[in-house]
């Protein structure tokens, strides 16, 4: 049975009700991606081109690494209407038929794409977002990135008041909300809406003719504003790669706590719906989710990666022949590792990318392969070599020790694990698939019992403070007023998940 959601309703319900879910909620589809934490959402808009939808296609398909479940895209036209479509799968493989983008036109879209879950076996086509409603002053689409932390609470007062809920998306709650409000435009009562929800969302929405962004007062998921040409059309994007693949041109990142309001001729309002707070963007976001060739904050995510190496290297050295990152996440921490400590770096693992989630059946035998199918070892590269692993980060641990297996089976003298994050000992409840804190590794072992149940000969992971040099901040982690969301390592969580303390999860104190 699948592991219960952590948005699973605390109220009574029919056997056949839908389950909360955010755009994170359920195990991994493919039998050995099981060991990673998985993102998120990814979300765009576009405001300006005649054919704006085919402009979204190509930035969901950037966006890809963010969810792979599922996706869709709505847009409007002032003959056609609003039309939207939403697919199961890759976009690659829905979202460049012409025969469905002729069915999306006009200049304004926006687009999702939803994280990994079970598939249809755990998925409704009408959990797919973006999501669609009518109001008194016209239509609106609305597309999340994050999570919900009062969605349950909310869902049950807005049932009892005789809302109708067609999806089990938290994203949904947002969209009653704004049929609530009494303000008079629909940007307003995005504002009302949003006021009443915590957690974490990065947001875009469209009405029949302005694209809206907003980001929450925190700042925990990301949002970047792009121009199209000189002036032609506008983006908002989760990521910058993806402002990249359309030829937009980088503006600026929608700031934690603001809203804009495109019109069509281009111009943008700045609103600001919350009270201002010191932001806390998500750290693991430099350490994996977001792609290497993306900019946040106006650093490189690759050279941030680098520099967790090389900060990884001065804390946890060692004596060894070979630096290898575990593909490919792995690869930047690896090279900065390599680099500051003289030891050779060598690709002594090699991904197959071809591998698909609908390989073939997941039979016990296959299962019983693991990694083999996805990952094969250079032995002619590791044989006889005290051998440094770098990876991002341990979760589990179960892909970890096939891939010490792997290395030993190649004739690998030694192995070290070096991990480009602190240890995992805390569950994300801002929209990443985080297994239950009893299945972490590291919130039941010390580094010592973790390095023996992988059966390496030494494991060191990066400390926050490394982490957060690495990130820029020259002095590491003020523990008193932390840059960073970094709830996944520290347990301090800077917003209250309330749906969980409700059911008795006990969480740190924020720090002040």
């Amino acid at each position: 049975m699948p592991r219960a959601s952590p948005y699973e309703r605390a109220i009574p319900r029919p056997q056949d009700s839908l389950q909360m879910t955010s755009c994170a909620t359920m195990p991994p589809a493919h039998p050995f991606d099981d060991d990673k934490l998985k993102e998120e959402c990814g979300v765009y808009g576009v405001i300006g081109p005649k054919d704006a939808a085919n402009f979204v296609a190509l930035g969901l398909h950037a966006l890809q690494h963010r969810g792979q479940e599922a996706g869709g895209i709505v847009s409007h036209d002032m003959d056609a209407g609003f039309n939207s479509a939403r697919r199961f799968g890759y976009v690659r493989d829905n979202f460049t038929k012409a025969s469905l983008m002729e069915t999306l036109p006009g200049p304004i879209a926006i687009g999702h794409v939803r994280y990994s879950t079970a598939g249809a076996k755990g998925a409704a086509i009408r959990d797919v977002q973006p999501f669609f409603g009518e109001f008194s002053m016209g239509g609106a689409a609305i597309a999340h990135n994050g999570n919900l932390t009062n969605a349950e609470e909310l869902r049950r007062e807005l049932i009892e008041r005789g809302s109708i809920f067609q999806s089990s998306s938290d994203t949904e709650c947002i969209i009653h909300l704004m049929a609530r409000s009494m303000a008079k435009s629909i940007p307003d009562r995005m504002e009302d809406a949003l006021r009443r929800v915590e957690g974490a969302f990065s947001v875009v929405a469209m009405t029949r003719t302005k694209l809206m962004g907003v980001r929450d007062p925190l700042g925990v998921r990301p949002l970047v504003l792009g121009q199209i040409g000189d002036g032609d059309g506008w983006v908002l994007s989760s990521e910058t790669c993806a402002l990249d693949i359309i030829g937009a041109k980088y503006v600026r990142e929608i700031e934690p706590g603001e809203m804009v309001v495109i019109s069509p001729d281009g111009r943008i309002e700045s609103r600001r719906p919350f009270r201002p707070v010191k932001p806390r963007f998500c750290v693991f976001e430099h350490v994996y989710f977001s792609r290497p060739d993306s900019i946040i904050g106006g650093r490189s995510v690759y050279e941030t990666r680098r520099q967790i190496g090389v900060e990884l290297a001065r804390e946890a050295p060692v004596e060894a022949d070979l630096v290898c990152p575990v593909p490919d996440s792995g690869t930047p921490a690896a090279i900065g590792y390599a680099h500051e400590s003289g030891i050779p770096f060598g690709l002594g693992i090699t991904r197959n990318q071809y591998m698909g989630r609908t390989f073939i059946e997941p039979t016990e035998q296959i299962r019983n392969m693991g990694v083999r199918l996805k990952l094969n070892v250079n032995r002619a590269l590791v044989e006889g070599k005290r051998v440094v692993l770098v990876d991002d980060s341990v979760v589990r641990g179960t892909t970890s020790r096939k891939i010490k297996e792997m290395i030993l089976d190649a004739g690998a003298k030694e192995v070290h694990f070096r991990i480009a994050s602190p240890p995992t000992a805390w569950p994300c409840f801002y929209g990443v698939d985080t297994p239950e804190r009893s299945k972490l590794l590291a919130a039941t072992m010390t580094e010592d019992e973790m390095r023996d149940y992988l059966g390496v000969d030494s494991l060191r992971f990066v400390s926050l403070d490394g982490l957060y040099r690495a990130a820029g901040e020259a002095a590491g982690r003020d523990p008193q007023q932390p840059q960073y969301c970094d709830a996944c390592f520290s347990g301090e969580y800077p917003v209250a998940p309330s749906d969980m303390i409700a059911k008795g999860f006990e969480v740190k104190a924020a720090a002040e």
